[in-house]
């Protein structure tokens, strides 16, 4: 009987440590899984990075191309529109010298601005502007004046006639300023109020001029 006892606590120490065995066995294969999963995630997290950054470099190329292809667009449409400007401008420049050639008077290309005159010339287109005459008038004036003075504000004939528009007598200028003898702006806006009076525009005033050889 003791034996019997004996071999049956064999048994079950051996069905223990085998149990035991298994245990263990299980769990060192499921740490092994673990692990193999562990490294695949770490392993697709860090691709799943390098795309996403990958993706955030082809965003920051395509905004950045966008922007420069915008840049350029603003800039031909800048250049398209100051091209288109001054031709508006050539193209009204000429419809003024046009008209005017038309009407029998020839004076001369018409200047871009007053800025293509200096000293009283310079004066002398400023005031003809801003009394309203377009500027394909100042190449009549310019020669009518150049004609009749010179353009100088000291410039006398024995008749009478003094100053840049040759008042005769040069007092009727002091309705325009005490300073009729020796100022351009003075003597110029009397000047254009006469041929506004008399002829309308330098032109015709000019016009007159070639025709009878004064004003």
């Amino acid at each position: 009987m003791i034996r019997l006892w004996n071999r049956i606590g064999i048994f079950r120490s051996l069905s223990i440590a085998m149990l035991v065995s298994g245990l263990i066995g299980g769990l060192l294969l499921a740490s092994r899984e673990a692990q193999h999963d562990f490294t695949s995630t770490t392993a697709t997290v860090a691709g799943d990075t390098d795309a996403v950054r990958q993706l955030e470099q082809d965003l920051a190329d395509r905004q950045n191309a966008q922007g420069k292809a915008d840049q350029l667009a603003a800039t031909d449409a800048e250049r398209a529109k100051a091209a288109d400007d001054q031709a508006r401008k050539n193209e009204a420049a000429s419809r003024a010298e046009s008209r005017t050639t038309k009407s029998g008077v020839t004076a001369g290309p018409v200047p871009e601005s007053c800025s293509s005159y200096s000293g009283n010339k310079a004066v002398g287109c400023t005031l003809m502007v801003k009394a309203g005459y377009p500027i394909a008038q100042m190449p009549c004036l310019d020669k009518l004046w150049t004609k009749e003075s010179g353009w100088r504000t000291t410039a006398s004939n024995p008749s009478g006639a003094y100053g840049i528009p040759q008042a005769n007598p040069g007092s009727k200028m002091a309705a325009y300023g005490s300073d009729w003898k020796t100022s351009a702006a003075t003597q110029v806006s009397w000047g254009l109020n006469y041929i506004k009076g008399r002829y309308s525009t330098p032109c015709g005033a000019w016009s007159s001029f070639q025709s009878k050889g004064w004003y």
